[in-house]
């Protein structure tokens, strides 16, 4: 090739000597022109190629960080993990949604407690959005597919911004009020959190409100339902509920909300028919005394029976002993259950069978009194039943037993924690108890059929004592203590827990709690009163 032909070759292809810079040089060159155009349409197609290919892979990893995110919070919330932490994880999981990049449809996140949304909205071309959770509200006990909350915005929610202005509107549905718990312990209606924010911009006062429907199958109305938001406290602190600003309404299976301004909504119950705080508080501590005083006058029978030299070896003394011994073990259970509800879910499940199993055997041992006493002084002949005291320890300890740990494998959520309501809808109390009201009936059921077999027996009692007693005032005062005691042995007072409903609400607390809180105490009066007169002749028989 010859040498001039190389050299303008070479002066097309390489930037002039005296240009400057490689791109958009002042000096008129038709080469370096040429080769700044190829080079920089090059530049642009190579950028345009590798953000194509980054598109798909950036926002994947944020979405499965956000996820991550979510479901390590879902965990700490079956968990019942410490509420002080709530805070920075929920804020924590907010900051994330708003960096994310959502597409045209937005981007949707869901576990099986929390649900949330991002949608990325122009301020002049916003026309208003409605958004459902798919998350469904039990109903009855059931999950029902067309119970589902929704929040619709209005266009006023991007007043006051330029037309071209971009927002992230983030949505975030909670199954749980276990991070919006207040001092007061409220209680709110299915335990849904519906929550609404714009990135780096705060709403309020808006011209027309945030609609929020909150989808139920309960008796509701104005007395006992409100909307209320969230409001954040300090550091080390409960926030609160409060009303200001929201605007509430009822419709059939629907409470609608009507707010200006946007944080997390839910509808606070107050059910007119709970008890006052001062109620509840005098109950609470009546109950505490009372099994507390029971509990040590039990242990107390318990160890002079069992240390004393000259036990009696007959099975009603025996019998005697393990409905004492069933009624320590609810007592003690009925004392842990309201320290250990603070704690962990699995701990308060634990406490949770604890209890309602102490409380089938404590039934049990009551019914199976109930069937000696039949035996001694109904019956009375032929009365003999081969390995009697093992039999009614198999059915009065076994049963019960066997039913509670086939919950705890099978349906384990049916134990956990149980809200007892104030009629403000403050200063509740939480137990661990049943959680499942079929649960619930069932044990009703059980101990009715105990109680109405031992109030048959009291009665056919009372009818073979009037039967046989003397004339004679000292001798009727005695049936009168015997068939006293023979109540209390017996657990008819338990039978008060069916009165609960309308004007006797109240004093039917009063007096279940009062008798069968000292039943105990009761039991034990009636153990050394009726075995004081033959301790001696059982000392003297076994020397």
């Amino acid at each position: 090739m010859p040498q001039d032909l190389r050299g303008r070759q070479l002066r097309w292809l390489w930037p002039h000597p005296q240009c400057p810079r490689l791109w958009g040089c002042d000096r008129p060159c038709v080469g370096l022109g040429a080769f700044c155009r190829i080079a920089e349409m090059l530049t642009l197609l190579l950028t345009a190629f590798v953000l194509c290919l980054a598109e798909p892979v950036l926002p994947s990893q944020g979405t499965e960080y956000i996820q991550s995110c979510m479901h390590n919070l879902t965990e700490g919330l079956k968990r019942g993990s410490s509420r002080h932490n709530w805070a920075s994880r929920l804020t924590e999981l907010e900051q994330l949604l708003a960096h994310s990049t959502p597409g045209k449809e937005g981007y949707s996140f869901k576990t099986n407690m929390l649900e949330a949304f991002v949608f990325s909205i122009t301020a002049g071309s916003f026309r208003g959005l409605n958004l459902s959770s798919s998350m469904p509200v039990r109903s009855k006990g059931q999950v029902s597919a067309q119970l589902r909350d929704s929040i619709s915005f209005p266009v006023e929610l991007m007043e006051g911004m330029k037309a071209q202005e971009k927002q992230k509107l983030i949505c975030i549905c909670i199954r749980s009020a276990g991070m919006f718990l207040d001092e007061h312990n409220s209680s709110v209606l299915n335990n849904h959190i519906l929550g609404a924010f714009l990135h780096n911009r705060r709403v309020g006062r808006l011209r027309r409100p945030v609609e929020i429907h909150f989808r139920h199958d309960k008796e509701l109305d104005s007395s006992n339902a409100t909307c209320v938001f969230w409001q954040p406290a300090g550091t080390g602190s409960a926030g609160n509920w409060s009303r200001e600003g929201c605007e509430t309404q009822h419709q059939k299976g629907i409470v609608r909300c009507l707010c200006n301004h946007l944080t997390y909504f839910a509808v606070l119950l107050i059910q007119a028919h709970d008890l006052s705080e001062s109620e509840l508080q005098s109950l609470t501590y009546i109950s505490t005394v009372g099994c507390s005083i029971s509990a040590a006058a039990a242990l107390c029978t318990l160890l002079l029976c069992c240390v004393f030299r000259c036990r009696p070896r007959d099975d009603t003394t025996r019998i005697h002993m393990n409905l004492l011994a069933a009624l320590l073990l609810l007592n003690v259970s009925f004392l842990l259950s309201e320290p250990l509800a603070a704690g962990t879910t699995g701990g308060c499940q634990a406490a949770a069978a604890l209890l309602h199993g102490s409380l089938l055997c404590a039934l049990g041992w009551m019914g199976a009194e109930g069937f000696h006493l039949y035996l001694l002084l109904i019956k009375v002949y032929n009365i003999y039943v081969r390995h009697y005291l093992l039999k009614l320890c198999l059915c009065t300890w076994g049963l019960p037993t066997l039913a509670v740990v086939a919950v705890l494998i099978f349906k384990r959520e049916i134990y956990g924690h149980h809200i007892i309501s104030t009629a403000d809808g403050y200063k509740n109390v939480t137990m661990c108890w049943l959680t499942s009201p079929s649960a619930h009936y069932v044990t009703l059921c059980y101990a009715g059929l105990i109680l109405l077999f031992n109030v048959l027996v009291l009665v056919a009692v009372v009818a073979v004592l009037r039967r046989t007693r003397q004339q004679q005032q000292q001798r009727a005062r005695k049936d009168w203590m015997t068939v006293l005691g023979l109540t209390c042995l017996l657990g008819t007072t338990w039978g008060t827990a069916f009165c609960a409903f309308g004007v006797l609400l109240v004093p039917q607390l009063y007096l279940f709690t009062v008798l069968n809180s000292l039943q105990g105490v009761f039991l034990c009066f009636w153990y050394l009163s009726t075995h004081r007169s033959k301790r001696s002749s059982h000392c003297s028989t076994s020397r």
